[in-house]
């Protein structure tokens, strides 16, 4: 029996990944929706090659190319964040969410509205929304599977275990393309050093916040949403091969290590198949060749993002939304050559002390509409001050 699946943001890496064990598989799988971005060539020829009956591209502009690119194939085309949040109440046994930011929880919201299983690789929807990402999937009995790497190796960590044993949770970093550099040159960082990952094949703005650490600072907040621990059972350290993705620490003193080779394919493939584990088409670690695994305590000078991350998880309430949105129009202001490198942990900074003034963050209600003015109103302090800088 196939499973009719969607897969949200298919044209970024997490997407690409996804479709490429879709296809290897053919006849178990039928594709419901792929949405993607601007590469409007990519989209179609996967819409094609997995027989979609919907192809969704985020921009209005990029309709008329795509009904071009699809023109006499039967697939439906459409635009724009409702057309997407449309797309996800379609039927589907498993969703893959991989949209960038927080333009992803809507569709997720969207998609466990229909009890289905949603492959969370946006961690922005639990950032920002954490309590009610998962509130909504407790209440219409959906299921949420991680797919960021560290995460599946915590959920991995602990199947079959009481989750009142764990004592922590250890994700590790790579420390991304500056985690060798001396401090006093990361201020003339550029936009392409701050680009090129070391161990992982990622999207630009992936790669920028790795190097800043601000996507393992998502990360932490996420392991907080996600497994219901305390901040202070969350441990980040650097480790620069990659190989160990997580580890959990029980009140015994194990702990239990997720090793794999750093390749997408290996946590997107336990979501898919989840809950049985099959074969993947990843590289088997020689451990001899290895030799040896690095650790390092990370530095927060260097990686303010983790003490906000940290500030972030001990306030509660919206300031998740905040944070996330200051760090997206941060990282804006950096590809756009408006603020350097160490700016955005500046920019975001300034915000959240701006936002901690209003008590609302704290106090308003956990709910869509006030997610979304929490992150609107985040980006319009965020761009004051970076035009201030």
């Amino acid at each position: 029996m196939t499973r009719k699946v969607t897969i949200f943001g298919a044209t970024g890496s997490v997407g690409q990944n996804t479709i490429d064990l879709i296809k290897r598989a053919p006849n178990e799988f039928d594709v419901v929706a792929l949405s993607g971005g601007r590469n409007i060539q990519a989209l179609a020829e996967d819409a094609k090659a997995l027989h979609a009956e919907i192809a969704i591209t985020a921009y209005d502009d990029g309709l008329a190319d795509l009904k071009d690119a699809l023109t006499g194939t039967g697939i439906e085309v459409a635009s724009g964040a409702q057309a997407i949040e449309d797309a996800a109440s379609r039927p589907a046994d498993w969703i893959m969410s991989a949209i960038v930011g927080a333009a992803g929880l809507k569709p997720g919201l969207r998609a466990l509205q229909q009890g289905t299983t949603l492959a969370l690789a946006n961690k922005e929807s639990l950032v920002t929304a954490g309590s009610l990402l998962m509130g909504t999937a407790k209440k219409y009995n959906a299921t949420v599977l991680p797919v960021d790497s560290e995460h599946s190796a915590v959920f991995q960590a602990l199947v079959g275990e009481d989750i009142k044993a764990v004592e922590r949770v250890i994700i590790t970093a790579s420390g991304g393309a500056f985690r060798d550099w001396p401090l006093d040159k990361l201020a003339n960082a550029t936009l392409a050093q701050a680009s090129s990952h070391p161990n992982w094949d990622m999207g630009q703005r992936i790669t920028i916040d790795s190097a800043s650490m601000f996507n393992k600072s998502l990360e932490l907040i996420e392991t907080k949403e996600f497994f219901d621990v305390t901040p202070d059972q969350i441990e980040v350290i650097i480790h620069p091969e990659s190989l160990i993705h997580a580890l959990v620490g029980f009140c015994d003193g194990a702990l239990m290590a997720h090793v794999g080779p750093p390749d997408m394919r290996h946590a997107i493939g336990f979501a898919l198949n989840w809950p049985e584990r099959r074969a993947l088409p990843v590289d088997r670690l020689n451990l001899v060749d290895i030799g040896a695994f690095t650790f390092i305590a990370p530095d927060e000078v260097r990686y303010p993002a983790l003490r906000l991350a940290r500030e972030v998880m001990e306030a509660g309430g919206l300031s998740g939304a905040a944070f996330n949105a200051a760090k997206e129009r941060a990282l804006d202001g950096f590809i756009a050559g408006e603020i350097g490198f160490l700016q955005m942990a500046d920019v975001v900074d300034a915000t959240l002390n701006r936002m901690v003034a209003k008590e609302t963050l704290l106090s308003n209600q956990m709910c869509l509409d006030n997610v979304v003015e929490t992150d609107h109103l985040a980006r319009i302090y965020a761009t004051e001050i970076i035009h201030a800088l």
